[in-house]
């Protein structure tokens, strides 16, 4: 175990490639965020589309203002976010070939207006390039119709397989 976190138990898959690592996390088109526990008691993982802003090592998501996983954040902040590379099984080996990114850090919600400001930038840069005059009138109109987030990274772990 690193830390409180488990060390990758097939050891000859770890992606120790911080420079594809980094590609897969700017490129990704989304990823799975897993969260704490339903109130249910079922655990809760959604698909959501992402920036990654490698200056202060954090994700950034865009979502509506309320909903089931802004309240399991309120109780619980520690999450898992993860993306998956090119992918391609290989039948007549009963396998396949991928990448696969795990990041895990603690969510912050109600971000600053400066802050909430640069998440939805770099989402309009990362989803919308070309359109980010427009963006800003778009960012203008949904203002109060927008919450954003942010994970805090604490822990990556990469694994691949590649033949």
């Amino acid at each position: 175990m690193e830390g409180n976190f488990r060390e990758v138990r097939r050891q000859n898959r770890i992606l120790d490639d911080d420079k594809r690592i980094e590609e897969l996390l700017v490129s990704a088109e989304y990823g799975f965020l897993s969260v704490g526990i339903t109130e249910n008691g079922y655990s809760y993982g959604i698909p959501f589309s992402y920036a990654y802003d490698k200056e202060s090592n954090v994700l950034y998501f865009h979502c509506a203002p309320e909903g089931q996983k802004l309240d399991i954040l309120q109780h619980n902040n520690k999450v898992s976010f993860c993306i998956v590379g090119v992918t391609k099984p290989v039948a007549k080996q009963f396998t396949t070939l991928y990448e696969s990114v795990i990041v895990f850090g603690k969510a912050s919600v109600g971000l600053s207006d400066e802050e909430k400001r640069k998440a939805l930038r770099l989402l309009v840069k990362k989803y919308s390039a070309g359109y980010e005059e427009l963006g800003e009138t778009y960012m203008e109109k949904s203002w109060n119709r927008t919450e954003t987030f942010k994970i805090d990274i604490e822990h990556i772990t990469a694994k691949a397989k590649y033949q």
